[in-house]
């Protein structure tokens, strides 16, 4: 869907608008939006609200052919609720809705004439992203992979928002489209089948996005995270016939001396839990294990889209979690890249072995943060369910700054994070008679045990972990990669240049 800004003033006004279809607000109270007004000269819009043709009730719409005094061929009325207060659940619904009813129409092109710049407690900037993110995911097909694919989709090409064109309102657009695109990539990764998404395809996905926006990218195989002592690393990859790749993509956008931000994504692109296997229902939602790494390569897409004014280093360490005759075993014990040893108690706690060596290397960039994301723990869904990641940081000045930024990118993206506690008492749980650290904790606070554990390989910098097991997929009918958390990602970074 393309998408672009159509200003109205006295001499364009929205009622000589050409276009196919233009949707405007109405609402419970019997009252018109602004937009709304403009088209009703001849009473046609009043009279549908007041006969109880539409509620006004958020999400509910009404379509009207050749509305008198209204150029437009269509126009579309859509319910936002009680009254002109606008909330952005509500907002959010009348343009989900708008939405679906242009998808079946036989119009190329459209107006979004809601009150985008007057949600309550939010910013013109959130209105334009929540269209442009809805606008991709009304479009986003998952039949790639069927050999026949579904109908294609019809209805509204291009849509424009009513909005004011200035320099801001331009901006915000070409954000929210870089990330929303950023997001489909992150979706399609992830909806990808195991076998097909492998560690070489990221690692090809990775080189492709190097050529598109001129990122720098290197590939680490085998022989050479031996030779940095991965071992802890390479115990995940033992049981697997595809090769581990350890990524690193970079987009130098900001002064050279400048530290960068480095976003280190878990990239096990598929989960069969090893030796400690898991149970066979639900195990082909493992392929969606990845998606700490495809948010970090579906933001580096949104940053190149955005040509970024900032530096920032992607770290994906990535491989397959198999059960074989070469599989790591529960009670092996391994040296991680910092020299730390770890007693492996659980082979299924694996994302947390990866992503401690990959935080290691993530100490010779002198970043000016570090941020790792990870389908970590299935207690982070129980803590939180399916609605916020799971933020975990230190205790300190440095890194309590880094959670607000972080939790304030979320909020306003509407991709939100709750900060959940680490700390000595947690670290107590990971003590082991024979290693350094047991790879999973005693009982209780499992996701702050897995948190705790990767801070001790995190010391030398401001560091910040995003659990998202509860948020880069859904299950059930609507099974598929949600694409988080790359808004909350990209706006913080977008704060940060």
């Amino acid at each position: 869907m393309d998408f672009s800004i159509k200003a109205f003033d006295t001499k364009n006004t929205l009622a000589t608008a050409k276009t196919g279809v233009v949707a405007v607000a109405v609402f419970e109270n019997k009252k018109l939006s602004a937009a709304a007004k403009a088209l009703d000269g001849a009473g046609e819009i009043s009279a549908a609200l007041k006969s109880g043709d539409i509620s006004g009730k958020a999400g509910t719409t009404l379509l009207l052919r050749a509305v008198e005094g209204a150029a437009a061929e269509r126009v579309l009325l859509v319910g936002l609720g009680s009254d002109e207060t606008v909330g952005e659940k509500n907002f959010a619904a009348g343009v989900a809705a708008a939405l679906k009813v242009f998808a079946t129409l036989g119009a190329s092109d459209a107006i979004i004439a809601l009150p985008l710049a007057e949600v309550k407690e939010r910013d013109v900037n959130w209105a334009i992203r929540c269209v442009v993110q809805a606008g991709h995911e009304a479009v986003y097909r998952t039949d790639g992979q069927k050999s026949k694919k579904d109908p294609a989709a019809s209805g509204v090409k291009k849509l424009a928002l009513a909005l004011p064109n200035t320099a801001a309102s331009k901006l915000a657009l070409a954000q929210a489209v870089a990330i929303a695109k950023g997001m489909d990539l992150t979706k399609d990764l992830g909806n990808l089948s195991a076998n097909i998404c492998t560690p070489t395809y990221l690692a090809n996905t990775a080189k492709q996005l190097g050529k598109d926006y001129k990122f720098e990218v290197e590939i680490l195989d085998r022989k050479q995270l031996e030779a940095l002592k991965m071992n802890s690393f390479l115990s995940v990859t033992n049981g697997s016939e595809q090769p581990p790749k350890f990524i690193i993509i970079k987009h130098m956008g900001g002064k050279p001396k400048d530290a960068p931000v480095v976003l280190v994504g878990k990239g096990i692109t598929f989960d069969s839990g090893g030796i400690s296997l898991k149970a066979g229902p639900g195990m082909d939602e493992m392929k969606y294990d990845m998606g700490g790494a495809a948010s970090v390569l579906g933001t580096f897409r949104a940053i190149g889209e955005m040509n970024l004014k900032l530096n920032v280093i992607g770290v994906i360490a990535s491989c397959e979690n198999m059960p074989s005759g070469r599989a790591t075993k529960p009670g092996d014990i391994v040296t991680s890249m910092n020299g730390l040893t770890i007693e492996i108690l659980n082979t299924d706690a694996e994302g947390r072995l990866v992503l401690c060596d990959a935080l290691t290397y993530a100490e010779r960039f002198n970043p000016a943060a570090v941020v790792d994301i990870a389908t970590l723990t299935g207690a982070c869904i129980v803590a939180l369910g399916h609605h916020n990641s799971g933020l975990f940081t230190r205790h300190d000045a440095a890194h309590d700054k880094l959670a607000a930024e972080l939790l304030e990118a979320g909020q306003e993206a509407g991709d939100t994070a709750w900060r959940l506690p680490i700390g000595e008492l947690y670290n107590e749980q990971l003590k082991s008679n024979f290693a350094d650290l047991g790879n999973i904790g005693s009982p209780g606070g499992a996701s702050c045990t897995a948190a705790a554990f990767l801070e001790n390989f995190t010391r030398k910098y401001t560091w910040a972990h995003l659990d998202i097991a509860g948020t880069a997929w859904k299950s059930g009918g609507a099974k598929g990669s949600t694409g988080r958390p790359v808004p909350l990602l990209a706006n913080f970074l977008i704060k940060r240049a």
